[in-house]
């Protein structure tokens, strides 16, 4: 899991938001934090991103995910702290690039050794990542079909066809009670509204 609270929130977050969005996708995967073997008949070689997606396999449950049995991840996220900034952007990304990873982030949640750039993006070009320009924060992910955001306090997924910003579990919840809340309201209304008919009805 991630070294700091900020990181396994921002990891919890980011898993949650697109398990949400890919709920009805029989054939996508979305996986946090699962040993990721990637050579046959070698359990050394094994990896563990902290949030990917893979089209083109089952939307299930599993133990661990065999490169030799699925497909290489679509996107892989890693939300790095400073301890292992050298290891994502330099053994890792080899890795992933190797294993035909197609697009490659790595985010800084705390804002702290990336400098002004604490989202980076690579996409792979010619079997090769090539790093992407994030413009104001933003960089559109063909992979996902979304949009990520760096807000400045963390990183959101946007979609450009409802115009909005995912979701979080914390967003959803909210937006049910005041659903709820609504409905309430109307139900109430319309009891009134009854009665002061059967009233007038009487009269």
């Amino acid at each position: 899991m991630g070294e700091t609270g900020t990181h396994v929130e921002t990891i919890i977050t980011l898993f949650q938001i697109l398990t949400n969005h890919f709920r009805r996708s029989d054939d996508v995967a979305v996986i946090a934090n699962m040993m990721f073997y990637y050579e046959e008949g070698d359990p050394r070689k094994v990896i563990s991103p902290d949030v990917f997606v893979a089209r083109g396999v089952g939307n299930h449950t599993r133990r661990t995910y065999k490169l030799w049995d699925e497909t290489p991840p679509d996107v892989v996220f890693e939300i790095s702290p400073r301890g292992t900034r050298q290891d994502d952007l330099k053994r890792k990304f080899q890795l992933y690039q190797q294993i035909g990873v197609k697009e490659y982030y790595v985010f800084d949640p705390e804002y702290d050794y990336l400098g002004d750039e604490p989202l980076r993006a690579f996409r792979r070009a010619n079997g090769v990542f090539e790093r992407c320009d994030v413009h104001e924060g933003r960089i559109f992910s063909p992979a996902l079909g979304l949009e990520l955001v760096d807000t400045g306090k963390t990183l959101r997924l946007f979609d450009r066809g409802s115009g909005d910003f995912l979701k979080t579990y914390d967003e959803l919840d909210v937006s049910v009670g005041e659903m709820e809340a609504e409905i309430g309201g109307l139900e109430a209304e319309n009891s009134r509204l009854r009665a002061e008919l059967e009233k007038l009805k009487r009269n």
